[in-house]
C-alpha cells in the first residue's frame, strides 16, 4: 500500500514539473509572437499607402491593430476632421469609435452610389429654333439661301445638383454672421432636422426665416513647389434656417447637411446657386495646376471636386473646360546635360464650377490615371 502511495506522489511531482516546464516554454513563444505582430504593425504604419487596394468600385484599406478613423482620415485626407465622411462611406461600421483589425474600409468611391454626394454632370443641349415664316397662301415667294433665317448656334448646359456644397478658396477668410455654440441634446453628429444655437453678430442680427450656409475654414494653403501663400479654404457643411431669436443668440434648424456640422462652425448668408452651368469658351493659352482636392483626398480620381490656381483675373469662368496633362523631359543622347520637354500627354478633363479672384473650384469629369496635387492643366486642344 505504501509503495502504491509513493508511486502516486512521484507521478504527481513529475506531472507538475512537466506542466511547469511546458508553461516556461510557452511563455516566450507567445511573447515573441506579440513582438512579431508589433514589428509587422510598425512596418504597415510606415507604408500605409501600400496597403491600399484598388478595385472597380474604389480604393479599400484593411484595418490594422491600433487604427482609428481619426488616424486613417489624417493619413488619407491630410486632416483628421473629415473622419465622419469616412464613417458615412462605410455603413458596415456601427460605432465609429470601434473598428477592428481585418475590417475592410472604403476610402474612395469610383461609382456614383449617392447621386447628390457625387453627382454626375449631365449634358443638356439647348437648341433655339428659327422663327416660323408667315406668307400669304396665294403669294408664295421663291426663297433663296440668303432669305432663310439662320438658327442660333447650339449651346450646352450642365446640371450639377450639389452646387450648394461647392466650397472655395479666398485670399482672406470671410467674416461670419455668427457661429454655432451649442447643439440641442449635445449630439456629436449633427444632421438634417437637428436644432442648433447660434451666436448673433452685433452688427447683423439673425431674423426668423433667414437661411444661412454653415462653413468651416481650414488651415492656410501654400503652393507645394514655391511655398507661396494661396489662401484660406472654406468648406461648406450644410444649410440652416433661423426659427427663433433671443437678445444674444438665435435658434436654427438644420435643413440640409453636406458633412458633419459641429460646434464653432460659422454662418454666412445662403445664396442660391443655379444647378445649370452654361458652357463657356475656355481661356486660350491658359496654363495652371491643381492645388488640392476639396476634401484633401490623397487619392484624386474622376468625380472629385478640386481647386486650381487660376481664377477671375485669369479669365476663368464657370462652364469652361480644361485638360489635365503631364509632360516628361529627356536628354538627347548621353553627352547632353540639358533635358528638353517632350510632347504633352492629356489624361484628364475638368469643368469649372465656381470662381474666385485667383482660384477656382472645378469638377474632374474623367481621368485615366491618378491625379496628384500639382498636376498641370491647360486649354483643351481643338
Amino acid at each position: 500500500m505504501e509503495r502504491i502511495m509513493d508511486r502516486t506522489k512521484k507521478f504527481e511531482i513529475v506531472f507538475f514539473i512537466s506542466i511547469f516546464i511546458l508553461a516556461l516554454l510557452a511563455f516566450p513563444l507567445s511573447a515573441s509572437a506579440e513582438e512579431k505582430e508589433t514589428a509587422s504593425e510598425a512596418v504597415s504604419s510606415t507604408n500605409i499607402e501600400e496597403e491600399v487596394v484598388e478595385t472597380e468600385t474604389g480604393f479599400y484599406y484593411t484595418v490594422k491593430k491600433g487604427d482609428t478613423l481619426w488616424d486613417l482620415s489624417q493619413n488619407f485626407s491630410d486632416t483628421p476632421y473629415l473622419w465622419p465622411d469616412l464613417w458615412s462611406n462605410n455603413s458596415q461600421i456601427a460605432n465609429p469609435h470601434l473598428i477592428y483589425p481585418g475590417q475592410r474600409i472604403r476610402l474612395f468611391r469610383r461609382t456614383d452610389i449617392e447621386k447628390e454626394a457625387r453627382p454626375a454632370i449631365e449634358e443638356k443641349p439647348i437648341e433655339t429654333k428659327a422663327p416660323p415664316i408667315e406668307v400669304e397662301p396665294e403669294e408664295i415667294p421663291e426663297m433663296t439661301t440668303q432669305e432663310i433665317p439662320e438658327a442660333k448656334p447650339v449651346s450646352k448646359t450642365y446640371r450639377y445638383p450639389a452646387i450648394d456644397r461647392v466650397g472655395f478658396i479666398k485670399n482672406k477668410a470671410l467674416a461670419p454672421e455668427g457661429f454655432i455654440f451649442k447643439v440641442k441634446e449635445d449630439k456629436k453628429l449633427i444632421s438634417t432636422g437637428d436644432i442648433v444655437y447660434v451666436s448673433q453678430n452685433k452688427n447683423n442680427s439673425l431674423n426668423p426665416g433667414g437661411r444661412y450656409t454653415v462653413y468651416r475654414t481650414l488651415e492656410p494653403i501654400y503652393d507645394e513647389t514655391t511655398g507661396k501663400y494661396i489662401g484660406i479654404q472654406h468648406l461648406l457643411l450644410g444649410i440652416v434656417e433661423i426659427t427663433n431669436t433671443a437678445p444674444r443668440f438665435a435658434i436654427a434648424r438644420v435643413i440640409r447637411s453636406f458633412s458633419n456640422i459641429g460646434v464653432n462652425d460659422k454662418l454666412i448668408p445662403y445664396k442660391r446657386r443655379s444647378i445649370n452651368i452654361a458652357q463657356q469658351k475656355s481661356m486660350e493659352g491658359l496654363l495652371g495646376k491643381i492645388i488640392v482636392a476639396e476634401r484633401h483626398n490623397l487619392l484624386i480620381g474622376d468625380r472629385t471636386t478640386a481647386f486650381i490656381n487660376k481664377g477671375e483675373v485669369d479669365g476663368v469662368k464657370p462652364g469652361q473646360y480644361y485638360s489635365i496633362f503631364y509632360q516628361d523631359k529627356s536628354r538627347i543622347g548621353e553627352a547632353s546635360r540639358k533635358k528638353i520637354p517632350l510632347d504633352a500627354v492629356i489624361f484628364g478633363k475638368l469643368i469649372v464650377l465656381h470662381t474666385e479672384k485667383t482660384t477656382s473650384t472645378v469638377y474632374i469629369i474623367a481621368t485615366n490615371r491618378q491625379i496628384d496635387p500639382g498636376s498641370k492643366i491647360c486649354t483643351p486642344l481643338e
